[in-house]
């Protein structure tokens, strides 16, 4: 008994001293880039119309229609990511646009969580390949904007949420990370993502961008 409970022992100090070494290979990161749709041709009317808010064909004669756009704009990120092997990991990052843009007579904003599998083929001292595929989802959020009036001399606006669309979407990238320090990296990075139905909103499903990220890594290189 005493010898099984001294191999458990054992076994449970092995399995907390390979934690502890996947835990040092943690990566904490921030990044700013950009991506890309077309517009889908489809229009919104409105509040001035009948049809306020609903859909509409630009160029139909309907004064009150309003071209939806793509978009093109610039996206910040924050992600982390760890090593469990030396060539394998897991990571996630999020990408946000920070400031809205016009939606015919909306407003919105695009954002893109992705958790992935990463593997890194090269690897040495001052520079890594990584490789990164995965799931998650694409959002776009609508808002729109109301001013109003108190006399001519006091004016205000206000911006509500009206709804978001959130799609499946499967992401791959690819990134060179490179250490400026032991520990301090740049990693610029190509990603791509497809998001089935995103042709409701935008004219494409596929979605290429890119970015660069600066980061802490945590372990010993």
């Amino acid at each position: 008994m005493k010898r099984a409970n001294w191999i458990a022992a054992c076994t449970v100090a092995l399995c907390c001293a390979s934690f502890a070494h996947a835990q040092a290979a943690l990566d904490v990161n921030v990044g700013f880039g950009s991506a890309h749709d077309s517009a889908s041709g489809a229009g919104i009317d409105n509040g001035l119309s009948l049809n306020a808010f609903g859909p509409c064909t630009p160029g139909s004669g309907d004064t009150f229609c309003q071209a939806t756009p793509g978009f093109d704009g610039f996206f910040l990120g924050l992600g982390g990511d760890i090593m469990l092997f030396k060539r394998l990991g897991a990571g996630f990052q999020y990408n946000v646009q920070p400031v809205r843009s016009n939606y015919g007579p909306l407003q919105f904003r695009q954002s893109f969580i992705d958790v992935d599998g990463i593997f890194a083929p090269v690897s040495t001292k001052r520079a890594e390949l990584r490789l990164l595929g995965g799931i998650g989802a694409a959002r776009t959020s609508f808002a729109i904007t109301q001013s109003s009036c108190v006399g001519t001399a006091v004016c205000s606006s206000s911006t509500q949420p009206v709804g978001n669309a959130t799609h499946f979407s499967l992401h791959a990238g690819v990134g060179v990370q490179l250490f400026l320090t032991n520990h301090i990296f740049i990693r610029p990075q190509f990603d791509m993502h497809y998001v089935p139905n995103l042709t409701q909103q935008f004219g494409s499903n596929v979605v290429p961008g890119g970015s660069i990220w600066l980061g802490y890594n945590f372990g010993e290189r």
